[in-house]
């Protein structure tokens, strides 16, 4: 095995959640910092709640409202293409026209 490759490991590494739960562990950092634990993490908890940190969960909402308003709007005009075509294809010819008018 090669000597001098490996990172120092730190047995008592301190993990600080922005929670404020710390514990240790052991890993090649002396200090690590963690938005969510199993303190404060929902599923671990029971709680029903969005952990966010980057607005994330606000931009997928605001896509999907997006979409719902683009499909309104293509369905309106597919409806309003069918109406045109239906229109056409019900239109008299010129010779039924004019047989019509004797």
């Amino acid at each position: 095995m090669k000597k001098a490759i490996h990172p120092k490991w730190f047995p008592d590494a301190v993990v600080s959640c922005a929670c404020g739960n710390r514990f240790t562990v052991g890993a090649t950092k002396q200090e690590l910092r963690v938005e969510i634990c199993a303190k404060c993490h929902p599923f671990f908890t029971g709680e029903m709640k969005f952990v966010d940190t980057m607005g994330r969960v606000e931009r997928f909402q605001q896509k999907i409202q997006s979409a719902a308003a683009q499909a309104d709007v293509l369905a309106a005009k597919k409806k309003k293409k069918q109406e045109r075509i239906e229109s056409l294809r019900n239109q008299k010819s010129l010779k039924e026209m004019l047989v019509g008018l004797k």
